[in-house]
C-alpha cells in the first residue's frame, strides 16, 4: 500500500470546534410586531390582546424567536411581555432582535454553559468560515475560557490554520 491516502487532520488529535454546529442546533424563527401596528403606525391594546388570544402559537413550538419591528413604531414594553408569554406557554423561546443578532445571543449562551475542562489539554481548531458572521467578541470570550485548558489554540480551518496560543512547555 504504497499510496495510500493518510488523513493526517483525523490522526493528528485536533479538536474542532465548528460555530456553526453551535449556532443553528436549534430553529430560530422570526416574528415581525409591524404585523399587528394599526395603520402601520400604533399598537391598539384591545386589538393585540384580541390577536394574542386568537392566535395559534404551537407553531412555535420547540423553536426560539427573534421579536423585533421592521417599522420605526414604538411598541410599549407590555406588548413584547404578552408575545413572550404567548410563545413560552407553547414552548418557544423568545429573544429580542432579528435573527442574526438572536443567533449571536444564543451562541453566548451555549459558551456560557459549555464546559470547557472536556478540551483539556488538547489542540483545539476554532473553524472559521462558516454560515454565520460571527462577532468578535465571541471568538474573544472562546479565546478566553479555552486558553485556561488547551494546549494549543488555532483559528481556521485545518489545512490552513492561525495559531493562536500554544501552552509553554514545563521543564
Amino acid at each position: 500500500m504504497e499510496n495510500e491516502i493518510v488523513n493526517r487532520v483525523a490522526n493528528s488529535g485536533l479538536v474542532q470546534i465548528d460555530l456553526d454546529e453551535w449556532a443553528f442546533d436549534s430553529e430560530v424563527a422570526e416574528y415581525d410586531m409591524a404585523q399587528n401596528l394599526h395603520e402601520g403606525l400604533i399598537l391598539r391594546e384591545k386589538d393585540f390582546r384580541e390577536f394574542i388570544s386568537k392566535n395559534d402559537w404551537s407553531v412555535y413550538k420547540g423553536k426560539s424567536v427573534a421579536v423585533h419591528c421592521t417599522t420605526d413604531a414604538i411598541i410599549p414594553n407590555w406588548a413584547f411581555m404578552l408575545l413572550a408569554t404567548s410563545i413560552a406557554k407553547a414552548g418557544g423561546q423568545c429573544h429580542y432582535g432579528k435573527v442574526e443578532e438572536v443567533r449571536e445571543h444564543m451562541l453566548l449562551e451555549r459558551i456560557a454553559e459549555t464546559d470547557f475542562a472536556q478540551y483539556g489539554g488538547k489542540k483545539v481548531l476554532l473553524k472559521g468560515c462558516g454560515k454565520m458572521e460571527v462577532s468578535p467578541e465571541i471568538y474573544m470570550l472562546l479565546s478566553r475560557e479555552l486558553l485556561k485548558v488547551v494546549d494549543s489554540l488555532m483559528f481556521g480551518e485545518a489545512c490552513s490554520s492561525v495559531p493562536v496560543y500554544k501552552k509553554a512547555r514545563q521543564k
